[in-house]
C-alpha cells in the first residue's frame, strides 16, 4: 500500500472469498483500486462485474498489491497456505474474521516475512453498511511491518471509518462479550419464536433490531464467534451460571 493513496489510486486490490462481505468490499474500493477476486464457488462470479470486479485464479488474485482474505472460517488454513505461494514481497495481507488469536497465529507462521500483515475485524456486516460505512468501527491488530499506519489512515478519511488499534488477544478478550453474548442471545431468542410484534415495548423492539442484525450471518460465523474465540467459553459459562442463580432466586421469592 503506497504511503499516501489518492482516489485516482489504481493498486490492484485481491479479494478471495466473494460472499456478501466479499461483494461489500469490492463495491466499496473500486473507486480506489483495481480489483480482482476469487471464490471456488460459481454462483459469485455473476455479479462481479457489475461490482468493479474481476475474477481471476486464486494465484493471480494472491498477487495483488492488498490481498484480502474473506474465506470461511473451515478454508482459512488452505487458502493462507495457497497465498502464501503466491503472494508478492511488499504486499499487505489482511483477512476479516469476527475471531483475531487464530487467524493472526496461522498468518504469522504461514506467509513469508516479506509482507506485512494485519489482521482485521470490521465491526459490522453488509446491513449494517448498507448507508455507509462512516462511524463505523473495524479494529486492526498488525501482526508484521508498518503498514497498518497507512492502512488505518487510509480507512479513516475515505471510508470514514472508527479505526481500533489493538491485539489479537485484547480483541478476542472483549468480542467474547460483545459478539459471543449477542449471538447467543439471538439464537435462544429465536428457538423460542415466534416473538411478539404487537404489543411491545421500545426496549424489545431494540432487542428484536440487534437480533435482525445477526440472524442471517452464515452458521460459521456464529461457531467461529462461540467456538474458536479462546475467551468465549468463560464468558458463556459466565452468563448461564448467572442465570440459572437469579433463575433460582426468583423461585425462591414465590
Amino acid at each position: 500500500m503506497k504511503n499516501d493513496i489518492q482516489k485516482t489510486s489504481k493498486e490492484t486490490l485481491g479479494i478471495i472469498g466473494f460472499g456478501a462481505f466479499g461483494k461489500l468490499i469490492a463495491q466499496s474500493l473500486k473507486a480506489y483500486f483495481e480489483i480482482f477476486a476469487y471464490d471456488p464457488l460459481p454462483e459469485p462470479q455473476a455479479g462481479a462485474t457489475a461490482l468493479g470486479a474481476t475474477f481471476a485464479s486464486l494465484e493471480r488474485v494472491s498477487q495483488c498489491d492488498v490481498v484480502v482474505i474473506a474465506s470461511p472460517v473451515s478454508s482459512f488454513e488452505d487458502v493462507v497456505a495457497l497465498v502464501a505461494k503466491a503472494c508478492r514481497p511488499g504486499a499487505l495481507i489482511v483477512d476479516v474474521g469476527s475471531v483475531k488469536v487464530q487467524p493472526a497465529d496461522i498468518m504469522a507462521r504461514t506467509l513469508p516475512e516479506d509482507v506485512d500483515v494485519v489482521a482485521t475485524h470490521p465491526l459490522f456486516g453488509p446491513q449494517s453498511a448498507r448507508d455507509g460505512f462512516r462511524g463505523l468501527k473495524i479494529a486492526l491488530c498488525p501482526i508484521r511491518g508498518a503498514c497498518h499506519w497507512r492502512l488505518g489512515a487510509f480507512l479513516r478519511k475515505y471510508l470514514g471509518l472508527d479505526v481500533i488499534m489493538t491485539t489479537p488477544h485484547a480483541h478476542d478478550r472483549e468480542a467474547a462479550t460483545v459478539q459471543g453474548l449477542t449471538h447467543l442471545i439471538a439464537k435462544v431468542l429465536l428457538s423460542m419464536g415466534p416473538l411478539p410484534s404487537r404489543m411491545t415495548t421500545r426496549s424489545f423492539d431494540l432487542l428484536i433490531t440487534s437480533i435482525s442484525m445477526v440472524q442471517n450471518d452464515a452458521p460459521e460465523v456464529f461457531d467461529a464467534i462461540e467456538n474458536l474465540n479462546p475467551y468465549a467459553q468463560d464468558v458463556r459459562r459466565q452468563f448461564f451460571r448467572l442465570a440459572h442463580e437469579l433463575s433460582l432466586d426468583l423461585e425462591k421469592s414465590h
